[in-house]
């Protein structure tokens, strides 16, 4: 019996902001093997390689709708309201979200200043 075959990378991604790699194997709205997935957004998508089911996939980025960076859908690095855009696009513009999101990148601000200065409190 053959084995099956494997899916091939297409390119790679990259995340403009954290420079995040992965090797893609689809860009677009409708990954292949689904049959009622489609994407809101134009997505760079990998089989996912922790289960044999070839219709899994994981979703690694998209470009910023404002500056077209490629970004990943890591909250450090982006967010999806109706579109993505990187956080630095955001935080320039943040007047224009509406007051759930500026309040929300509100609250992410304390917690990057404080995760990046944790001591070791053990002496």
């Amino acid at each position: 019996m053959d084995a099956p075959k494997e899916v091939q990378p297409t390119g790679e991604f990259t995340c403009q902001l954290c420079n995040l790699t992965a090797p893609y194997t689809y860009y677009g709205q409708k990954p292949p093997h689904t049959r009622f997935i489609v994407l809101l957004e134009e997505s760079y998508v990998m089989k996912d390689p922790f289960t044999p089911d070839k219709d899994k996939f994981l979703i690694l980025g998209s470009h910023c709708s404002l500056c077209s960076r490629s970004v990943c859908v890591g909250t450090e690095c982006s967010l999806f309201y109706s579109k993505r855009f990187c956080l630095p696009c955001v935080n320039e513009n943040l007047k224009a979200f509406p007051l759930e999101i500026q309040e929300d990148m509100d609250k992410r601000k304390p917690q990057e200043k404080s995760s990046c200065k944790k001591m070791d409190t053990r002496t």
